[in-house]
C-alpha cells in the first residue's frame, strides 16, 4: 500500500479521512487502492480508515481475524452491533469529512460500490461522508508511463488490424463477392491474436441499421451481410496481452462506395464535426490550465450535434475513461447520463466517441486522448491514434 501517496491525496481533497468497507468482496477498488488481497471472502464485515495524517486504524469482526492482512495500524475487533457503532466512532474520531466509494445520487456508478445503509451508518457518527470519486482517479485511472507506451503499441496494432479488415471489406464488396458481418468480425479477432493482444469482447460491426446499435456485435445465429452501397461501423478494442497494459479503443464508420450519398455525408460531417469540437475543448483547457471537468468535454461535443438538429438521436454520452478495463474509473465525457464533475487530470486517457443514429444508419468516430504535463507545469493533451476524416470506403 501506498500510504504516504493515499494521505497526500486526502489532503489535497480537504478530507480528514479515507473509510474503506467490505463484505463478501463488494468492493474490488478497496482492494486494489490497498493492495490487499484477502485471505478468504470475508462473511462479516472490516473497515478501515486512513486518515489524513497520522496511522491508520481498522477493525474486523474477531471470527474473521486478519482480513485486512499486513496493512499498518492497530485493528480494533469487534462482534456485537454495538461494538461495531462503537469502534467505527473511535474511527472516526476528530473528522469531519470522511471520504467512502459512495456517488450521490448514483451519479458515478463506478465507485458506488459502498451501500446506502453502511453510508448511514458511518454518518450516523457525526461525519460527513463525501464521495471517493476523484481519489478514485488517482489510483485507478493515472497511468503510468509503461501504461502509456502499452497503450500506444496496441494503438499501432489495433489500427493495422481495423486497416486490414476495411481492406477485406473494399476488396469483396467491390468484386460483389459474399461478406457477412460476423467474417468482419472473425477476422479482427484473429488480427488481434496474430498481433499478440487481448480483448474482452467484441468487435462490433454494424451494416447500415445495426450501425444505429451502439452495442450491435453480430453472432453465429444474427448476422448480415456486407455490400456494395453499405454503411459499416467497426467499433474495436484491445491491449497487449501484458501485465498492467490499458487500452486502445476507435471506431470508424465507411461508406461501400466511392460516392456516399447526401444524407449519410451530412451526418458524418457532423459527427466528426462534434468529435473535433470535444478534441478542441480537452486540448485548449489543459494547455491554458483550466480545471476542466468530464461533463463540459460532453457538452461540447453535444452542443455541435444539438445545433445540426440530431440531438434526439445522439443516445450516449461522449466518452468514458480508459484502463486496464476498456471502461475505466476515471472521468467520463458525459452530461447525459450522467453530470460527471470529475476532473480531467494528467496521466489519464479517455474515449471521444460522439454519434447519430438514425433509423437506416449510424454513425460514430471514436478516438482516444492521453492528458500528460508539459514543461513549466502547463498540461499537454493528444490524440494517440489515427483520426478519421473520410467517409469514403473506396
Amino acid at each position: 500500500m501506498e500510504l504516504e501517496k493515499i494521505q497526500q491525496a486526502i489532503r489535497a481533497q480537504n478530507l480528514d479521512g479515507w473509510l474503506f468497507f467490505d463484505h463478501h468482496l463488494r468492493d474490488p477498488l478497496a482492494y486494489r487502492v490497498l493492495g490487499l488481497t484477502p485471505p478468504a471472502a470475508p462473511t462479516r464485515r472490516w473497515y478501515y480508515m486512513i486518515p489524513a495524517q497520522g496511522e491508520p486504524v481498522g477493525m474486523e469482526h474477531r471470527i474473521e481475524r486478519g482480513m485486512t492482512g499486513n496493512l499498518p495500524g492497530e485493528r480494533i475487533p469487534y462482534s456485537s452491533w454495538t461494538e461495531q457503532v462503537a469502534a467505527l466512532r473511535r474511527l472516526t474520531a476528530g473528522m469531519r469529512r470522511v471520504a467512502m466509494q459512495y456517488s450521490p445520487n448514483c451519479a458515478i456508478p463506478y465507485v458506488s460500490m459502498v451501500d446506502a445503509g453502511t453510508v448511514e451508518l458511518v454518518r450516523g457518527t457525526g461525519v460527513e461522508v463525501v464521495t471517493s470519486a476523484e481519489l478514485i482517479q488517482t489510483f485507478e485511472a493515472c497511468w503510468t508511463p509503461e501504461a502509456l507506451e502499452s497503450h500506444l503499441e496496441a494503438g499501432r496494432r489495433v489500427d493495422r488490424v481495423r486497416d486490414e479488415a476495411f481492406a477485406l471489406v473494399r476488396e469483396r464488396t467491390r468484386n460483389g463477392a459474399p461478406l457477412r458481418d460476423l467474417e468482419v468480425k472473425n477476422f479482427v479477432r484473429d488480427g488481434f491474436a496474430k498481433a499478440g493482444l487481448i480483448t474482452d469482447h467484441g468487435p462490433i460491426v454494424g451494416v447500415n441499421a445495426n450501425a444505429s446499435n451502439p452495442h450491435y456485435e453480430p453472432t453465429e445465429e444474427v448476422n448480415t451481410a456486407i455490400q456494395a452501397g453499405d454503411l459499416v461501423l467497426l467499433d474495436m478494442w484491445a491491449k497487449l496481452d501484458q501485465p498492467g497494459a490499458v487500452y486502445y479503443d476507435i471506431t470508424w464508420t465507411y461508406f461501400c462506395g466511392a460516392a456516399p450519398p447526401d444524407d449519410m455525408r451530412n451526418v458524418f460531417q457532423v459527427v466528426t464535426g462534434a468529435r473535433d469540437a470535444a478534441i478542441e475543448r480537452v486540448k485548449s483547457a489543459v494547455s491554458s490550465g483550466y480545471p476542466l471537468c468530464g461533463f463540459e468535454v460532453d457538452d461540447a461535443a453535444r452542443g455541435v450535434i444539438d445545433g445540426s438538429g440530431f440531438g434526439q438521436f445522439f443516445t450516449h454520452r461522449t466518452g468514458h475513461s480508459i484502463g486496464q478495463e476498456v471502461h475505466g474509473n476515471g472521468a467520463n465525457m458525459d452530461n447525459l447520463e450522467t453530470h460527471d464533475e470529475r476532473r480531467v487530470v494528467p496521466w489519464t486517457c479517455f474515449s471521444i466517441e460522439p454519434g447519430i443514429y438514425l433509423e437506416k444508419f449510424g454513425v460514430r468516430s471514436e478516438v482516444n486522448m492521453f492528458v500528460g504535463e508539459g514543461e513549466a507545469r502547463k498540461g499537454e493533451a493528444r490524440v494517440t491514434g489515427e483520426i478519421q476524416r473520410e467517409l469514403a470506403l473506396f
